[in-house]
């Protein structure tokens, strides 16, 4: 906080939480002339926005339409109502349709901002009409971090799941590109580490890179926009409730330097703080169970439901509260939180199994549903799923990567800490000995593998359809006949690590209408508040339809909340 901001404390707009939503929402409505003000309650800005992939999923949007690409309002709007159905009113979901092309086009042109079309991402359900095979998903170019200046240390860092080595920068396109082999993979490796190595100025500074990629890149690129505009965030800045006068939202109250302030709003708040994954009370009363905040690969301390709890004490409604941005995720001893598996559960050559050594789910679905699946075997076969355990041999782990395990070409088990064994991964000489350690039911194990290597060898899984379909081959190995997802597993020593029912947030939140107004019970919306991105029940509904579906609408009703303020005028 700057001594200017200290003695503010009147603004048109207070946007609370400062991930790519909220960002985006003080941007738009700068431009509209509105003094804006944006208050974090951590240390750092970015939110959950920071430590993602920082795509979104803006279909119709002007880059794949500028490759060449086919896709318009009708046929995205065919697939979204095969996906998400009645559940969500169809205003909002025609708001995003129309608005979020034409907020990524002009955050391009007014904004540091950049996008490049992944024109090879397909959507989750391909099996859905009016799906397509790649281009609805936009990932962030690189940026140059070193423009932020101090503001540099103020950002969250990327997460090390994010970077190359965990250090190294790389957009989404070149992940891809490694985790497939893809042409020239090994070669554009090699010119990003060097790119690293040789920036002597920057790394004197920090080992971090100064080029950010993914969620980083569109944080740091949205806050220096920010800076440009003299927008002020306030860091530490815990939002304690929302205050009233003459019937409409007319500020927040926070716990800022040791001490209450209340900030004034003249034109309304838009709560953009993120949902409530990381409070272990609101899920016990919300979410399937079992459920644990330490399951959840968002930063904890964050996320708590404050903005949400807020609105409801005001007679906001909810929706989707009982469901979550699902991912499996893996903990890793000494880390904060736990790393989501997102890419390698495609990968040829591992297994999901129950505690009775059996397979429940397509391995290479989309994470959301299948941790769905996790839950929905869970209860058919009482219990077992939760946790489940990741099964592969010793020519999966030569290979390819499985969570922070590098493939052994790079990263031998000699060169693993010894704390991670028998605690991170499991290693044995047979399956038997595996289940064993893992309290999996040996004869169930080695029927399901000798089962499954049926299915790599003929190159279909007749129980789970794995690799039949464009999205499962998307992070499959394009070396590996004729399954890109399927290998068997057939030489020891044998692996196993524990999956637990994580996510990246929760879905459920405030209902809002078209505008981003946060609504009562009765339909009616409360004057002067709005919510966006995970403190709002989301526009898709219980589905994930493609890469950035979390950020996209996030991103898009910050636009159109921004827009909808600046017309109260």
């Amino acid at each position: 906080m700057t001594a200017q901001a200290e003695v503010q404390t009147s603004f048109d707009l207070i946007v609370v939480g400062s991930g790519a939503g909220a960002m985006t929402a003080a941007v738009f409505a700068a431009d509209h002339g509105l003094s804006v003000l944006v208050v974090e309650k951590s240390n750092q800005f970015g939110g959950t926005s920071a430590i993602s992939g920082g795509g979104i999923w803006i279909p119709n949007n002007h880059h794949f339409i500028a490759k060449g690409g086919n896709d318009s309002v009708d046929k995205a709007w065919t697939y979204l109502k095969a996906a998400v159905g009645e559940r969500v009113d169809e205003k909002r979901l025609r708001t995003y349709l129309e608005q979020a092309p034409k907020m990524v086009g002009e955050l391009e042109a007014r904004s540091r901002v950049r996008f490049a079309v992944a024109d090879k991402y397909p959507d989750y359900y391909p099996h859905l009409p009016g799906s397509l095979a790649g281009g609805r998903s936009l990932d962030p170019e690189i940026f140059d971090a070193s423009v932020l200046e101090d503001e540099f240390n103020n950002m969250r860092p990327a997460s090390a799941t994010t970077l190359l080595m965990g250090k190294i920068a790389w957009t989404a396109r070149q992940a891809h590109k490694a985790m497939s082999r893809s042409f020239g993979w090994r070669l554009m490796l090699l010119w990003l580490m060097l790119r690293y190595k040789l920036d002597f100025s920057w790394r004197r500074k920090s080992e971090l890179d100064r080029r950010t990629a993914l969620g980083a890149s569109l944080v740091a690129s949205l806050r220096r926009s920010l800076m440009d505009r003299g927008v002020p965030l306030w860091l530490n800045t815990d939002f304690r409730e929302l205050t009233m006068d003459a019937g409409r939202v007319a500020g927040v109250r926070v716990h800022c330097g040791g001490r209450e302030l209340e900030l004034k709003a003249r034109l309304g708040v838009i709560l953009a703080s993120g949902g409530f994954e990381q409070n272990q009370a609101l899920r016990e009363r919300y979410l399937p169970q079992p459920t644990r905040r330490e399951w959840s690969a968002t930063p904890p301390g964050n996320n708590t439901g404050a903005a949400l709890e807020a609105a409801q004490a005001l007679g906001a409604a909810t929706d989707l509260m009982e469901w979550g941005w699902w991912a499996p995720t893996i903990a890793v001893p000494g880390e904060e939180k736990p790393r989501p598996i997102f890419a390698e559960r495609a990968f040829p050559g591992a297994i999901v199994v129950n505690a009775k050594g059996r397979r429940f789910v397509n391995e290479a679905a989309p994470y959301l549903e299948f941790v769905d699946a996790m839950y929905r075997d869970q209860q058919a076969s009482e219990g077992g799923s939760i946790p489940a355990w990741v099964v592969f041999d010793s020519r999966f782990r030569f290979s390819y990567a499985m969570g922070p395990l590098m493939p052994a070409q790079i990263m031998p088990d000699s060169r693993l800490p010894q704390a991670w064994l028998n605690s991170l991964y499991y290693r044995a000489d047979s399956l038997d000995a595996l289940a064993a350690q893992i309290g999996v039911d040996a004869p169930g194990l080695k029927a399901t593998v000798e089962r499954f290597n049926g299915f790599a060898l003929s190159g279909e899984d007749i129980d789970f359809g794995r690799g039949g379909n464009v999205f499962d081959r998307y992070y499959g190995s394009v070396d590996v006949k004729p399954n890109p997802c399927l290998a068997p597993l057939a030489k020891g020593p044998y692996y196993a690590m524990r999956i637990d029912a994580g996510d990246i947030g929760t879905k459920g939140g405030l209902l809002t209408n078209e505008h981003a107004q946060v609504l009562r019970e009765d339909g009616q919306p409360i004057a002067g508040l709005y919510a966006i991105g995970n403190t709002s029940a989301s526009v898709l509904g219980t589905t994930y339809p493609g890469a950035g579906g979390t950020l996209g609408p996030a991103m898009t009703f910050g636009y159109v909340a921004a827009n909808h303020i600046a017309g109260q005028r």
